[in-house]
This record gives C-alpha cells, structure tokens and sequence, in this order.
C-alpha cells in the first residue's frame, strides 16, 4: 500500500480500490474463443486460478448504461469488491467533507469530476480495503481519461475491461427513469423501454424496475437525471471515452459487450462473453 500511495502521489496525488468467483468448469487460461470472435477480437487473457480472488478488472460505459448493476452481480458471483466512483461522490457528497461543496456544484451542472478529486476518493478507498485484507476488484467508473488509465497501469496488472454498451435511446430513457427510495437508499427505474425493430435494428424491450410498496411513496429523482444533463453528460462521456478504449483495446484487454435489453437478456449472454456460470441463477431458473 505505501509503494501505491507512493507511485499515485507522484503521478497526481491520488489513488483506487477492491472482492471473489466462481469460474465454469470449462474455463481454461482465457475468455471463450468463440464469444471473443463474434466481438471481433482475440481472446482476452485470465490467467485465474479457480480459487483466486484477486481478479482486477474494469467496466466501462455510458452514464445509466448499467455498469454498477452488473459490475455488483459480478463482484457477489466472483466474490471481489465492486468499487464505483459514482458511489464514492454520492457518499461524499451526503458527508460534510471538504469536497461535498465543490462536488454538488459540478454534479449538478453535468459536469465530469476532475482527475484529482476521483484519484483522491479512491486512494482513501483502497486504503480502507487493504486495511480489511480485500485483494482484487471490480472498478466501476474508473478510468475514464488516458492520464487516470496510464496511473492505474503503473499501479496494478488490469486483467479485462468490459466496455458496455446500450443504445442512446434506450440509455436516455433509463436516466431520465431512475429513482431512489429516500429512506432505504434503493436504487429503481420507473421507465418501461420498448423499441420496435427498424430499419435492420432489432427491437429492444426493458421492464421497469418498480419499487416493494413500502418505497413507493418515498422516491425521489436525482437532480442530475433531466433530459438536458443526461445528454450533455453522455456527450461529454463520449468524447473522453473513445482514447480510454483505444488506450485498452491496443493492449488486447478490451471486451465490448452490446447489452441486448434488461437484466433476464442480458445477464447469461454477459457470462458466456466472460466464460463463467452463475449456478445460484440456474438453481434459480429451475426452481
């Protein structure tokens, strides 16, 4: 952990962050051939042992994309921390630290955080983590500019970065869709997404994600989640991501996987792209 703090304080004064799995019994060394070839690329290197949580691996995508949701069935499924820079501005912005005043004014006009205050979340983040003894990670929202990409590879080995994609239609109806339970902190969607298919475009169906009826009455929508913000941010966020993924599909590590529609369509067809199972999901299904 020092030699870490020590390379970040050199290189912009900040830091990261880190949880388990279960593989399928036909994984070998590497992602399946034959998921990797219908995404146009070689197979991207694991190099896990069954037994070895200290997987490091990075998910990338759009604002509302879904990248906390599958990157936190993920980390329960592999059993290693899920860490999202989203969580670790909203959990500052609710505290009195020295940052909540600067956060509130950047989130609230659409704006990106700057470099220096997400490596310095996530350096107090990864310090916590070490401290409990967590090995590896799932990094949610990070990184998302080249310099934060060349600091975490001087800093740790990353092993794949998923990059998740959704169509602009569909991603804005999400964001503007989101809500959360005031009281229990619950994360929800209200909106119903159903996209015809056009045009050679397959059609797309997402069911709301509603709230247990004691929530109903206590949602609220984040102050970020209008139409305007949502699509500035997700013009901004394509703008800076399109030099990240080159930055990671030059080293052969990049996997980008084009979300089909909600969670039951989504979710098998993201572990056949990675090559793992989810028994708890099948026991699921079968019952």
């Amino acid at each position: 952990m020092a030699v870490l703090n020590r390379v970040l304080r050199l290189r912009a004064g900040g830091c990261f962050a880190v949880r388990s799995f279960r593989l399928s019994p036909r994984l070998n060394s590497e992602i399946d051939p034959k998921a990797a070839s219908l995404l146009g690329q070689k197979p991207l290197p694991l190099q896990r042992d069954v037994k070895d949580r200290n997987v490091r691996w990075v998910f990338l995508g759009c604002p509302g994309v879904g990248k906390g949701t599958y990157a936190s069935k993920l980390s329960t499924l592999l059993g290693v921390p899920h860490i999202a820079t989203g969580d670790l501005v909203r959990d500052e912005l609710s505290s009195s630290g020295p940052l909540a005043h600067q956060l509130a004014e950047v989130v609230n006009q659409g704006q990106l955080v700057s470099d220096e205050i997400i490596i310095n979340l996530l350096s107090k983040r990864l310090e916590a983590s070490s401290a409990k003894g967590e090995t590896g990670f799932i990094l949610d929202g990070f990184p998302r500019t080249i310099r934060q990409a060349e600091i975490l590879e001087g800093v740790t080995e990353i092993d794949l970065v998923v990059n998740l994609k959704l169509r602009e239609e569909a991603l804005l109806a999400k964001c503007i869709g989101r809500r959360i339970c005031s009281e229990c902190g619950g994360n929800y969607n209200v909106a119903c997404i159903d996209i015809k298919a056009e045009d050679g475009n397959p059609g797309m169906y997402m069911a709301p994600l509603l709230p247990p009826p004691h929530c109903a009455s206590k949602l609220i929508m984040r102050s970020d989640d209008t139409e305007e913000v949502v699509k500035r941010r997700l013009r901004i966020y394509n703008e800076m991501s399109q030099p990240v993924e080159e930055f990671y599909r030059s080293r052969g590590k990049l996997l980008e996987f084009d979300l089909p529609g909600g969670i039951p369509e989504s979710w098998p067809k993201l572990l056949r792209a990675l090559n793992l199972e989810d028994h708890d999901d099948k026991e699921s299904a079968a019952a």
